[in-house]
């Protein structure tokens, strides 16, 4: 916010040509990171057919996942940093080309244990992706319109969360969860390949950024903010919600509510659906009715997931098209706070020298919480199933209250967060 009011950011006024190359890298960077997202969930989608086959436990899922977000965290950190200072479009290709080779090798085998140190290497090739993207689009679109932009480039993350609960989740229903694992590989390598030849964005600042600072001394001032950390907090635990849904949603569905395998993940496609809709509205509602506030839109929003998770976890089976609407409602919220508090809250304080290592502040915090929530989920779950009630379901209500806990604390840091900023305005 401060810095394009201090004067950091000149006058900008890009040719027609470096206009429509901004369009190419946008889309290359929107469609990519979907497909991250593919390389990612495939997991969630075949988590059902792990269980009932008997190769894993639901624990046991809980620490594969956990492993996936801890080396995600820590290399969303490490990434950001190198992210400030390394070609972007290797960057991103080489990530996504080994997401998809983890995906292949998880395919062929079995194990709990390799299935343990893949899935640890998956998540640090998939720490490489949001780093280059989000770095590329500060780079090449101002403060004034990063927000916009910003907002419908997180789509992807519902472009491929809905991929991986309908394709993948089909895939597995009708060939096999190890089907599941074949298949993100195979859009993951083609993913790499567009991302080597659309996405092109400027490896250094544009002439227009004048540089007032090294891009070490900006990323150690990020550091010292203390509203980062606050973001980040709010982040992560927004993240236990989220992934909690994205990761044990289709499973809870099934074996809480008495969803079959197909219908369940349908029902968790709508809401990665319906995040489009939040997502796509929050940078340009923010820019466009708050003045770049984003702390007042992230509130409501939060408010309205936490409202909506509670709604699902209290509504009895036998109401699929209650789960589908509160899905849908929690969705487009979560949506529009992966925008706010994933980055663009983070990224909006910091020079875009040091917009890497915002983010990897705020990603180190969000998946070390979406880590601990896997394992957390894991054992709740597998508590519940201890003992089947006469429907043949279970009681996963430690596991779902715990997830709208999450939620609700977010919702409390960030009040927290705006009524400071309010109290701090001139």
């Amino acid at each position: 916010m401060g810095w394009a009011a201090a004067g950091v950011l000149a006058p900008w006024n890009p040719s027609l040509n470096m206009i429509r190359d901004r369009r190419w890298v946008f889309v290359a960077a929107t469609l990519g990171y979907g497909i991250y997202y593919v390389c990612r969930l495939s997991l969630s989608a075949a988590k059902s057919g792990l269980v009932d086959s008997g190769v894993l436990s639901p624990a046991q899922l809980g620490w594969i996942g956990s492993a996936l977000f801890w080396s995600y965290a820590v290399g969303k950190l490490a990434n950001g940093f190198l992210a400030d200072r390394v070609d972007l479009r290797r960057f991103a290709s080489i990530g996504l080309l080994g997401t998809a080779a983890v995906n292949l090798a998880v395919g062929l085998q079995a194990g709990f244990w390799l299935f343990l140190v893949l899935w640890l290497v998956n998540g640090w090739f998939q720490s490489m992706g949001a780093p280059a993207f989000v770095v590329s689009l500060v780079r090449m679109f101002r403060q004034q319109e990063r927000g916009s932009y910003y907002g419908i480039w997180s789509v992807s993350h519902h472009l491929g969360e809905a991929v991986s609960f309908a394709v993948t989740a089909a895939l597995v229903a009708h060939l096999g969860w190890r089907a599941g694992f074949f298949g993100a590989a195979a859009i993951g390598l083609a993913g790499a390949g567009l991302l080597w030849v659309f996405f092109r964005p400027p490896n250094r600042q544009e002439p227009a950024v004048v540089k007032t600072t090294s891009t070490w001394h900006a990323q150690r001032a990020v550091l010292a903010m203390p509203v980062v950390w606050e973001i980040a907090l709010a982040s992560a635990l927004m993240y236990v919600a989220r992934y909690a849904i994205n990761s044990w949603g289709v499973f809870y569905l099934e074996k809480a509510k008495g969803l079959t395998t197909v219908h369940a993940s349908l029902a968790i496609s709508v809401s990665s659906a319906a995040g489009i809709v939040g997502t796509v509205a929050s940078g340009w509602l923010s820019d466009r009715w708050f003045d770049g506030d984003r702390c007042r839109p992230a509130l409501g929003m939060a408010l309205v997931s936490t409202l909506a998770l509670l709604t699902l976890l209290l509504v009895p089976p036998g109401h699929p098209f209650v789960y589908v609407g509160m899905l849908a409602v929690f969705g487009s919220g979560i949506g529009a706070l992966v925008c706010y508090l994933g980055g663009l809250m983070a990224v909006d304080l910091v020079p875009p020298a040091a917009a890497g290592a915002a983010l990897g502040m705020v990603g180190i915090a969000s998946y070390l919480g979406a880590a601990v929530q896997d394992i957390v989920s894991g054992y709740l779950i597998q508590s519940g199933m201890a003992a089947s009630r006469p429907d043949g379901l279970f009681d996963l209500r430690a596991a779902a209250a715990c997830w709208v806990g999450a939620i609700a604390l977010s919702t409390v840091v960030i009040w927290r967060i705006s009524r400071r900023a309010r109290l701090s305005a001139p």
